[in-house]
């Protein structure tokens, strides 16, 4: 008894020790806003690039003092714990420099200095190896600022993806499932369920990715995965969209606008779509778009603005809190955008300090274990069009990093049964 007892508590002990390892992103203070990550594409949080192409991150510090900030990259495993490699193994050149480009805001209201890091530079030369990687952005007194996470991959391997509705009946109108397969011919698929894992991401969302399927059936050098619930989504149903690059005008989703400090935007009164039918309307699947009317840079001379939301609310969710969700902020849970309910007007409201765009935003309840419902107000309809990355990572026996060798991407506006 007591050896076992022993044994259970080493367990523990070892199991709290792995799951702590877990390198999670770090959300930004107030102060830091709009944060911007891409390589050569549209995308404003999650950069998933090729081997040997650029990212370029992007922020304002609101804070009008100049500061200097640092940056630093590391590598990881396939599950986000530190990976064992040397700095010199994946990196070419060397990190830990002042991020030197930067500007200060011209003619706004909210005065702030954007910053901008291209990699790779002069100082960081080259990412050598694909993978998991994060960059952590620290102040001057060396504290982290904020993290963000990137993958690169390399073109070895072909990686097909197709969208279909859920092969669980119970869920047909509410799920889409992805479906994959495989191959190479530089890369040899033995043992695939220990060398092969795969990371399913729906809209650049982390939050709801599925990880680590393995392979249902091999034809040759093909791998093929088709699961009836492991690789479904709730579909969910496009976003609400606002657009404000004219800060002065009112339009279809900006109901009226005040200039106090700022001006405030306040958007039409929405409403929870999760029991009404579901009607098309195209979106840019969660992500936003910094934009103003008549300037010339609008990383500068775009200006800031209170954007006041509202939820129609009979009464208050029980047990649950809304919150105002999408890529705006990496999909962050926090109480900048937390939704209180107001009686008087039956309404949940909330506010947020963005710059002037195009920004596509949702209302998810969060219970109190922080467990996220995106299909509760807006309901799940399997015709909405997401967007479905999935990545392949190979690590081979005796390796010592996980590679990340394909990506392949579809839309579910493709979806068949």
């Amino acid at each position: 008894m007591v050896i076992r007892l022993t044994l259970t508590l080493l367990f523990l002990l070892f199991s709290i020790n792995i799951d702590a390892q877990v390198t999670r992103e770090v959300n930004p203070p107030e102060h830091i806003k709009t944060i911007t990550f891409k390589g050569d594409t549209n995308e404003s949080q999650l950069p998933v690039i090729k081997l040997g192409d650029f990212i370029q991150l992007e922020f304002d510090a609101l804070n009008g003092e100049e500061a200097d900030f640092y940056y630093k990259i590391e590598y990881y495993n396939f599950d986000w714990t530190p990976s064992v490699l040397a700095k010199a193994e994946f990196m070419d050149g060397y990190d830990n420099q002042r991020i030197r480009t930067y500007q200060n805001s011209f003619n706004t209201y909210q005065i702030y200095s954007h910053y901008e890091l291209t990699i790779p530079n002069e100082r960081t030369r080259r990412l050598k190896i694909s993978g998991n990687y994060m960059i952590h952005i620290y102040n001057e007194y060396d504290e982290l600022v904020f993290s963000r996470k990137f993958m690169i991959y390399e073109q070895s391997a072909q990686v097909g993806v197709a969208i279909k509705r859920s092969r669980d009946v119970r869920f047909i109108e509410e799920k889409q499932s992805v479906d994959i397969s495989i191959n190479s011919s530089s890369i040899e698929f033995t043992n695939p369920d220990q060398t092969i894992k795969t990371l399913i991401i729906q809209n650049n969302n982390l939050n709801s990715a599925i990880s680590n399927l393995k392979p249902q059936y091999t034809m040759g050098n093909e791998l093929i995965y088709k699961y009836t619930k492991e690789s479904s989504f709730w579909a969910g149903n496009e976003y609400f969209y606002f657009d404000n690059k004219d800060i002065r005008a009112a339009n279809n989703a900006i109901q009226f606008i005040e200039l106090h400090d700022l001006y405030n935007n306040y958007l039409f009164t929405n409403i929870a779509r999760k029991d009404r039918p579901y009607t098309y309307n195209p979106d840019i699947n969660g992500n936003f778009i910094i934009t103003a009317l008549d300037v010339e840079n609008p990383s500068i001379e775009a200006d800031y603005a209170w954007i006041h939301f509202s939820l129609l609310a009979n009464e208050p969710f029980l047990g649950k809190t809304p919150y105002i969700y999408g890529n705006y902020n990496n999909y962050a849970i926090s109480k900048e955008n937390e939704m209180t309910y107001n009686a008087d007007r039956n309404v949940y409201e909330g506010f947020l300090l963005l710059k002037q765009g195009f920004y596509n935003y949702k209302y998810v309840l969060v219970d109190r274990k922080g467990n996220i419902d995106e299909g509760a107000i807006g309901g799940n309809f399997y015709q909405t069009e997401n967007n479905y990355k999935v990545l392949v990572y190979f690590r081979d026996l005796g390796s010592r990093f996980d590679r990340l060798v394909g990506m392949g991407e579809a839309s579910s506006i493709n979806i068949s049964n």
